[in-house]
């Protein structure tokens, strides 16, 4: 677990997949500041190679100055999109993982959760810069307990696909398009005991259903402890419909297996982007009444 933060330290603002204007992190900036924190922006704010914030080793090179910058006590994506996974290979991590940080973000940012958590480092699964200005107050509070220590649980309502059980694990996941795609690479998710977050935007729906067959065929799904979906927003259709949205498929290939399954979970592509901790000790205690989340 890196050093929970404190007022007074830094909080530096990345590009590491697409564009982003400076002026529009301004809200970002501005939440650190009233938490009593300082901000730098990295030198890919602004910068612009067609859809990324600069070319890959210029996104690369800015992160792993903002990793070895002993002053830098987390590093926050500005921006999801697409295009970590084009840099991840570039990065150094012999530093970091002595003098480990905070690394913030959802989405393309799966690519980091996923491979520091194999380093034994956990990430922030949270909002990243630019979507303050559109999160709910429980996302930003969230996030601040995050950065802060504060202790996160989480109570939710019952689902109707939702598997009863409790376990403890550690949790791991994020995008499912980016799980799926970094598959069989350094930076693959280890599975076996683990508890899994889940989620995904603007797909197609026999894509998630391509997507998760190849995680159960994989045998994944035999592994892991606990498995927690959240938002799956804004799915697509074919012309001739797929028959089930993307929950019922999720539910569909994932209801054989014996482990606690919670559904809807407010965290993913949605104004109300909970944080949550990747690399940490999570119970998920699923009842007929509610589903109760915690970090240990």
């Amino acid at each position: 677990m890196p050093p929970y933060l404190q007022k007074g330290d830094t909080v530096a603002i990345v590009a590491t997949a697409r564009k982003v204007a400076g002026e529009s992190l301004d809200p970002a900036v501005a939440l650190l500041k009233g938490w009593g924190l300082h901000v730098v922006l990295g030198k890919t704010i602004g910068k612009e190679d067609h859809q990324l914030a600069g070319a890959d080793w210029q996104r690369a090179t800015d992160f792993q100055e903002m990793m070895d910058n002993p002053s830098i006590k987390a590093i926050w994506c500005a921006k999801g999109g697409y295009g970590t996974v084009r840099m991840i290979d570039r990065l150094n991590f012999t530093k970091f993982k002595q003098h480990p940080k905070w690394i913030i973000g959802f989405s393309d940012a799966t690519v980091l959760h996923s491979h520091l958590n194999n380093l034994d480092i956990a990430t922030i699964h949270g909002i990243v810069a630019i979507s303050v200005a559109r999160a709910t107050p429980e996302a930003i509070d969230s996030f601040k307990k995050a950065l802060f220590g504060d202790k996160i649980s989480y109570n939710l309502p019952a689902h109707a696909y939702n598997k009863e059980g409790k376990a403890t694990g550690e949790l791991i996941g994020g995008n499912l398009s980016v799980l799926y795609s970094i598959m069989g690479s350094a930076s693959e998710a280890d599975y076996k005991n683990k508890i899994i977050f889940i989620e995904d935007l603007d797909e197609y729906l026999y894509h998630i259903d391509r997507m998760m067959f190849n995680l159960k065929r994989n045998g994944y799904f035999k592994e892991v402890k606990g498995i927690i979906i959240g938002g799956m927003t804004k799915m697509k259709d074919n012309d001739v419909p797929w028959g089930h949205d993307a929950l019922q498929i999720v539910q569909d290939i994932t209801k054989e297996y014996n482990i606690p399954i919670c559904f809807n979970f407010p965290a993913g592509h949605i104004q109300d982007n909970r944080a949550l901790i990747m690399g940490g000790q999570v119970t998920l205690d699923v009842t007929a009444e509610g589903t109760k989340i915690s970090f240990n």
